[in-house]
């Protein structure tokens, strides 16, 4: 159960990686590459080309159906009790 957790948390973190690589425009901090919400606001101010937004867009959904995901199976039996022992936090 703690592999699973942790395969969620390093996937949000690889993808924001991939989207820094992806957009370097962004010029992304390291709390920003798992908050999708704060990254689509950066992305809404720049002016990049179609393919370029259309695969950030990409990376961005992944996010946020990865960190939905991660934060409905700390909130669920038996998985609650591994993430309060193990100290994992829900994703913002």
């Amino acid at each position: 159960m703690k592999n699973s957790l942790l395969k969620k948390l390093n996937l949000q973190k690889e993808l924001g990686l991939q989207l820094s690589l992806a957009v370097p425009e962004l010029t992304l901090g390291p709390e920003d590459h798992t908050n999708p919400d704060l990254l689509i606001e950066k992305l809404k101010n720049l002016t990049l080309s179609l393919d370029k937004k259309e695969e950030a867009l990409k990376l961005l959904r992944q996010m946020k159906v990865n960190r939905k995901q991660y934060n409905e199976l700390i909130k669920k039996a038996p998985y609650n009790w591994v993430a309060q022992l193990g100290g994992f936090k829900e994703i913002a």
